[in-house]
């Protein structure tokens, strides 16, 4: 006689702890599995769900929040260049330089990952945002 398969292996250790018991004490022991509704998964459903139960989120989600974050240091850095000298100037402009490339950069993993196209970010355009950051600071200028 052949060994047994992994199929029938697993088949026989699932009927022996359900035979012991072991699955009685389960959260929804009897009921249906709750439906998790994502309309972006489709065949990939089963494998966000198993994902999201290990604490982990899908490539592209980790890609998203990363460029949330680089946003957020844009932005904070737009704000304290409306508070600033312009001897901070150059400080403020490699520091936006290096937010807005990393910024695009998470953006170009978002973009080629997510499964579809609602998902993408649009890509920030260095020269417009030092030209938000030089006005900022020449409107801070201008007041004082």
């Amino acid at each position: 006689m052949a060994a047994p398969g992994w199929e029938g292996i697993a088949e026989r250790l699932i009927r022996e702890a359900q035979e012991r018991g072991e699955f009685q004490d389960l959260p929804l022991h009897g009921k249906p599995l709750p439906r998790r509704e994502n309309p972006y998964a489709r065949e990939m459903a089963l494998a966000y769900d198993l994902l999201q139960d290990a604490g982990v989120s899908p490539p592209w989600i980790e890609a998203d929040k990363e460029a949330r974050s680089w946003l957020d240091r844009r932005d904070a850095l737009l704000a304290t260049a409306r508070n600033t000298t312009p001897a901070m100037r150059r400080t403020l402009e490699r520091d936006l330089t290096i937010a807005v490339n990393r910024y695009n950069a998470a953006v170009e993993r978002v973009n080629a990952e997510a499964p579809t196209p609602r998902q993408h970010r649009v890509r920030l355009v260095l020269r417009g945002e030092l030209e938000t950051l030089h006005r900022a600071i020449d409107d801070h200028r201008d007041r004082n």
